[in-house]
C-alpha cells in the first residue's frame, strides 16, 4: 500500500509528512534538508510503521483519504523512568572528547537511539532515551495512492 502522509500532535504541531509542500510550509523541510519527501509504502502485516497506523490503513482502498488519531500506546508508548540514564559527568565528558554535555542536547547511544540531556551538574548527568513522541497521541491525514 502506498499512501501520502502528515502526521500532527494535539497542538497541531506537523512531526512528520510525505508531502513536500507540507515539509516546507512547517520548516520541516529547513531542519531536515537531506530528506527525500516521497510517498510512503506500507506492507501490512510487516510491522514496519506504528502498530495504530498499521491497524487504520487495513481496508482502505486507493483514491480514500482518512484521519487515524493515534493513542499512545498504540503508537511509542508512555515515556518511562528506565529510559531515563544517568552518567558520570566525568566518564561522559572523556567519552565526548573533554566536552560536557549541555542542557537541551542529543546523545546518540552505541545502539543509535537519541538522547535528550535533561540534567547536568559535576557528578551525573542524565539523558532521556524515551522516544521524542512518547506520551503523545498522534493524528495522521493519510491519502492512499495505491494498494497492491
Amino acid at each position: 500500500m502506498t499512501l501520502e502522509y502528515t502526521g500532527r500532535l494535539d497542538d497541531e504541531t506537523v512531526f512528520d509528512t510525505s508531502q513536500k509542500s507540507v515539509a516546507e510550509e512547517t520548516g520541516l523541510a529547513e531542519a531536515q534538508p537531506e530528506r527525500e519527501y516521497t510517498p510512503l509504502t506500507v506492507e501490512i502485516g510487516a510491522e514496519k510503521v506504528i502498530e495504530g497506523m498499521e491497524e487504520g490503513l487495513i481496508g482502505l482502498e486507493a483514491g480514500e483519504t482518512e484521519t487515524l488519531t493515534i493513542p499512545p500506546e498504540k503508537a511509542y508508548g508512555e515515556p518511562t523512568d528506565e529510559n531515563i540514564q544517568e552518567f558520570e559527568t566525568e566518564e561522559l565528558r572523556e567519552m565526548l572528547g573533554g566536552q560536557t554535555p549541555e542542557e537541551g542536547s542529543y546523545l546518540e547511544a552505541q545502539n543509535g537511539s537519541q538522547g535528550e540531556v535533561v540534567h547536568v551538574d559535576e557528578e551525573t548527568v542524565r539523558v532521556d532515551f524515551n522516544p521524542r513522541l512518547a506520551g503523545e497521541t498522534l493524528t495522521f491525514d493519510v491519502e492512499i495512492i495505491d494498494v497492491n
